[in-house]
């Protein structure tokens, strides 16, 4: 499994899943931390990655698009 991290995600969450073994990048790592929504659901379409996310957008996005791809995975975390 592959993963792209969007900027609500944690550096330290990146290092734990590639720790566990999975091929995983952050948007601040790739100087990406201001990429539009639709241009991160676009690159990790193309990287063939599963989005990690705390914006609830990119599910909304998604389902506009009509697109099947890519994934994503949707973090709601409290205190």
């Amino acid at each position: 499994m592959k993963f792209l991290a969007d900027m609500g995600i944690s550096l330290r969450t990146v290092a734990w899943l590639r720790d566990a073994g999975y091929d995983t990048v952050h948007l601040r790592e790739e100087k990406l931390q201001r990429l539009p929504d639709e241009e991160i659901l676009i690159k990790a379409r193309t990287e063939e990655r599963i989005v990690l996310t705390v914006d609830l957008d990119f599910a909304q996005l998604l389902a506009v698009s009509g697109e099947r791809l890519p994934s994503v995975i949707l973090f709601r975390l409290g205190e």
